[in-house]
């Protein structure tokens, strides 16, 4: 039996013609449809490996990938191969076995296509392609890509360990005040790791300000030449895989893996407070590799002594090394990060449009490339310029979310991560000049930036005086005058406040 192309319904080759247009119209749909970001993110990388029937056979390098393009695109890819009119009825999404697809441009028009098939990349068998390993893990290729030829043993872990996002490298990293130190030392933990007092790396900050972004670089930078195993994962991944070889009675396997590698990565390791038998299975794993020599990086979102509920003998033992913070970002820093990722996705955005994001949302990194990509978005589906309507237009929901007034116990708690105090040093009694003068500061920028009385200030800082208060603005304002690096500093923290 044949079927309409004239071929045996068993399989047809990517090779034939018709196919071959029909896969170059669908990517081309697809790309118009999901805007160049998504599509380079998550569709780049798809390969036909032939029809089979009624069935299209697509490749991608990595199961991870397989799962979110099956989950996200699969109904739309069956879609647009029904609408072909060459029989197909089903779509196979599959991990292409000892493939990795070819980083060439997509053909998005039949005009690109050759006599036998697609001129560059995009259909599988058009050439040989290295062979895929486990240290190019999970995504699409962004415009700065991990190293590739990236070999590593294959083992037990590959089942546990999270992947890695290839967007998050040192070259994808914004570097600014707020992140320097931190930057540099994980620089260092990527280039000599176990060095001396940098094992272990302890990584803390706010929410969305880097610190998974610059885990995933140093496993990237680490597994390239395959020479050491890293396993990363969340401190929720270690809790379930340490109860489910409880469950299973395999904890020894469990453990002999852990042990086995030469880079552990925990991230958000706050999750595990109030959890003390993984508490101990992780101090444990933490004391067995350290003496072996091997590195652990962990990141959290507060330093190791503020990590409340942590066992102490785990608490000092995270302290022992280096640990980095990372402070919120700052104007000049947004602003450069916007602009960088602009650039990698080759879109333009009017200077305007980008001040009025950095100014705008203050929070996290993560909210403010959210706002981008949706910015980009809007643009490539509706085919509209960027420009700064349209960014109160589309933005509206997240703009009106910061036009907020600043509060005192806001203005506290970004005034004690700022300086690395407790934010309890703020109504305490303490006079050390490390905590009395973030103190002073943090009222004085409550009698900036709130309506509230001097008396009110003074309550919110443990009960004291307002004339306690009007020394602390006074003798700020005199400091900003004769110090221009504290007055930076305090411009600094005013700019993260204000909305």
């Amino acid at each position: 039996m044949e079927n309409e192309l004239g071929t045996p319904s068993a399989t047809i080759g990517p090779e034939n013609g018709q196919v071959a247009e029909a896969w170059a119209r669908i990517r081309g749909r697809l790309r118009e449809e999901v805007g160049e970001v998504e599509y380079r993110s998550w569709l780049r990388q798809m390969t036909l490996a032939a029809i089979e029937g009624e069935e299209a056979v697509i490749l991608l390098p990595t199961r991870f990938l397989r799962d979110w393009v099956r989950s996200h695109y699969g109904d739309r890819l069956r879609s647009l191969w029904s609408g072909e009119s060459l029989g197909v009825r089903r779509v196979d999404i599959r991990v292409a076995p000892d493939s990795r697809p070819l980083e060439a441009p997509d053909a998005a028009t039949p005009g690109s296509l050759s006599a036998g098939g697609l001129a560059e990349g995009g259909l599988a068998g058009a050439a040989p392609a290295p062979r895929a390993t486990q240290a190019t893990l999970a995504l699409a290729e962004p415009a700065s890509s991990p190293p590739r030829g990236a070999e590593s043993r294959s083992d037990a872990r590959s089942d546990w360990a999270a992947p890695l996002d290839p967007r998050f490298t040192f070259d994808s990293f914004v570097v600014g005040k707020p992140n320097e130190f931190a930057h540099a030392c994980a620089r260092r933990v990527a280039e000599k790791p176990a060095s001396p007092g940098f094992n272990p790396l302890f990584l803390y900050g706010g929410v969305g300000l880097g610190k998974t972004h610059l885990m995933h670089s140093i496993a990237w930078a680490i597994s390239f030449g395959g020479q050491r195993n890293v396993a990363y994962m969340s401190a929720e991944k270690f809790m379930y895989r340490f109860i489910a070889a409880l469950r299973s009675q395999s904890t020894m396997e469990f453990k002999e893996s852990l042990r086995s590698v030469d880079v552990l990565m925990i991230d958000d390791l706050q999750f595990l407070i109030g959890k003390d038998n993984t508490q101990e299975e992780f101090f444990h794993t933490f004391n067995a590799l350290v003496d072996a020599g091997k590195q652990i990086v962990v990141s959290a979102d507060k330093s190791p002594s503020d990590l409340s509920g942590l066992e102490d003998r785990l608490r000092t033992r995270l302290g022992c090394g280096m640990v980095a913070d990372i402070h919120a970002t700052t104007y000049e820093l947004r602003i450069s990060i916007l602009q960088a990722k602009a650039q990698s996705a080759e879109v333009e955005v009017p200077s305007k449009v980008l001040e009025f994001l950095a100014h705008k949302i203050t929070s996290n990194v993560r909210e403010l490339e959210g706002a981008l990509n949706r910015l980009i978005a809007h643009a490539n589906l509706f085919g509209r310029p960027i420009t700064l309507e349209s960014a109160q237009e589309v933005l509206h929901d997240i703009l009106r979310a910061h036009d907020r007034r600043v509060t005192i116990e806001e203005i506290q708690r970004k005034v004690a991560e700022h300086y690395n105090i407790r934010l309890t040093d703020m109504s305490s009694a303490r006079r050390a000049r490390n905590v009395a003068r973030p103190r002073q500061v943090a009222m004085y920028l409550a009698k900036q930036l709130t309506s509230r009385s001097l008396p009110e200030i003074g309550r919110r800082f443990g009960n004291r005086d307002h004339t306690t208060v009007m020394h602390a603005v006074s003798r700020v304002a005199e400091l900003m005058q004769a110090d221009s690096t504290f007055a930076e500093d305090v411009e600094l923290l005013r700019r993260m406040l204000e909305n």
